[in-house]
């Protein structure tokens, strides 16, 4: 990885702090250049941080990072924030782990949410013949 290639991902890093911090979540940038020894970012309770800043993206790999990561760590549900140049951060995260965020959300709230989580709601690899 070149050195201008470290110091967009290490941007990235930082700007999403930023954000993150803007919202109430004490997130902290990992230490700079750490090859995988620590988490790109920390302090976003249950939640494993994995930051991208390019143009191409391969999400599927970037989300199999962020998950072997988030099992490395123990640090919480693996999400993969991610940004293109002049384009708005995104957020990938599985279905099932969404779903239980709404349910927590829901719960929290007040709101009726109710259903299956998981296998018994269908949400295991592939489709649903």
């Amino acid at each position: 990885m070149s050195k201008s290639q470290q110091r967009k991902g290490r941007g990235g890093e930082l700007e999403l702090v930023a954000i993150l911090n803007q919202y109430g979540i004490p997130a902290k940038p990992g230490k700079a250049v750490s090859y995988g020894s620590t988490s790109d970012v920390t302090g976003f309770p249950g939640v494993h941080v994995e930051v991208k800043r390019v143009e191409r993206l391969n999400v599927p790999a970037a989300f199999a990072q962020a998950k072997r990561d988030a099992e490395k760590f123990k640090d919480g549900i693996p999400v993969l924030f991610h940004r293109r140049n002049r384009e708005e951060w995104l957020c990938t995260l599985s279905l099932e782990d969404f779903l239980k965020g709404v349910a927590l959300h829901s719960k929290i709230s007040g709101l009726a949410v109710s259903g299956k989580t998981g296998a018994a709601a269908g949400l295991g690899k592939g489709r649903a013949e």
